[in-house]
């Protein structure tokens, strides 16, 4: 199992990702999950993958063919992020039909999911989930973030700490508490962390960070963040067991909001 998230706010982009792959819990390995396909100032593309690593490779590998080969359709060439949405949607599809009959004739999930942000000039940046089947959502100042992966563990500090208004900085920093907190919980999950921060209209990735196994940064700020819990934790009120009122519509939707 893995887990990525990329992150879209008006300042621009965050997508992280862990390394962790394992068949089984004595097959347990290292493999990229972050690639960056940024070309010429003129684009930026970041691509995050999860589930079945020879299909999501073969995916890759054909991506990197088509830039290579010049090929009419590319992440270089195509106009709109949309359009790259639908291109990396098809390959999926093809590498997937390519080997289904034999992958699901042995029992092996070929099952993954893409996430692809970017921004292409002329347009702002952008970020979608790209399905297993091909199909795809899009990230919204609404929904300003999506996951791919073992996704729950991470979701919470999400949820609470980020809008579309949030600092990149700010971004960035709970997208890394979001893997951390995912692997607290699930040990399928693990370093090294990648993590990229894009800023819109660079054109450029100037924020780049990778956290192996054993980096002082990822020790220090583990133990801060779990002290920090703690202490919240320490603060905050008993329960009233003798307290019972309503709460009113109003009321519920002012403390969701």
């Amino acid at each position: 199992m893995t887990y990525c998230l990329g992150i879209i706010t008006r300042h621009g982009l965050v997508m992280a990702a862990d390394s962790r792959t394992n068949a089984g819990v004595d097959y347990v390995s290292t493999y990229q999950k972050l690639f960056d396909f940024n070309h010429a100032n003129e684009r930026t593309i970041l691509v995050c993958t999860s589930g079945n690593l020879s299909v999501t490779q073969g995916v890759l590998t054909l991506l990197r063919k088509d830039i290579k080969t010049q090929a009419d359709n590319s992440l270089y060439t195509l106009p709109t992020m949309y359009e790259v949405a639908q291109y990396v949607g098809h390959k999926l599809r093809h590498i997937q039909s390519q080997n289904q009959e034999w992958l699901e004739k042995d029992g092996i999930d070929y099952k993954c999911n893409f996430l692809l942000g970017g921004q292409i000039k002329g347009e702002e940046p952008e970020l979608y989930l790209i399905y297993s089947q091909g199909n795809f959502i899009q990230a919204t100042p609404e929904t300003p973030f999506l996951q791919i992966g073992e996704t729950k563990y991470g979701k919470p500090i999400l949820d609470r700490a980020l809008n579309f208004e949030t600092s990149l900085e700010a971004a960035a920093k709970c997208a890394f508490l979001s893997i951390d907190s995912t692997m607290k919980s699930n040990i399928s999950v693990g370093p090294p962390i990648n993590i990229v921060a894009y800023e819109t209209d660079a054109f450029i990735i100037e924020r780049r960070l990778t956290l192996r196994l054993g980096d002082p940064y990822l020790f220090k700020t583990r133990r801060q963040w779990e002290t920090s819990l703690k202490d919240a934790f320490v603060r905050m009120p008993n329960i009233d067991w003798q307290h019972d009122y309503e709460v009113s519509a109003e009321e519920l939707y002012t403390d969701q909001v």
